[in-house]
């Protein structure tokens, strides 16, 4: 796998990711790399792996209508 170095970072920028990887319990590197991947977003490829997934797992599944229901809560 390939790696990045960024350089030149603000100071407050890597003490807020910082913050963040405790929060989340993970490191500097781990949360930095969720960061950048959520940015660049999914592959077409990783979307249809997760959609045939859902399909699979659902598969067979009958699901009633929540058109009564929204309908029911806009009247509220």
């Amino acid at each position: 796998m390939p790696d990045l170095v960024l350089r030149g970072l603000d100071e407050q920028t890597i003490k807020r990711i910082e913050a963040r990887a405790r929060r989340h319990g993970r490191s500097l590197q781990s949360e930095a790399k969720l960061l950048i991947e959520q940015a660049a977003g999914a592959s077409n490829r990783d979307i249809a792996a997760m959609l045939d997934g859902w399909k699979q797992r659902f598969a067979g599944r009958r699901f009633a209508s929540s058109l009564d229901l929204i309908r029911e809560d806009r009247d509220r």
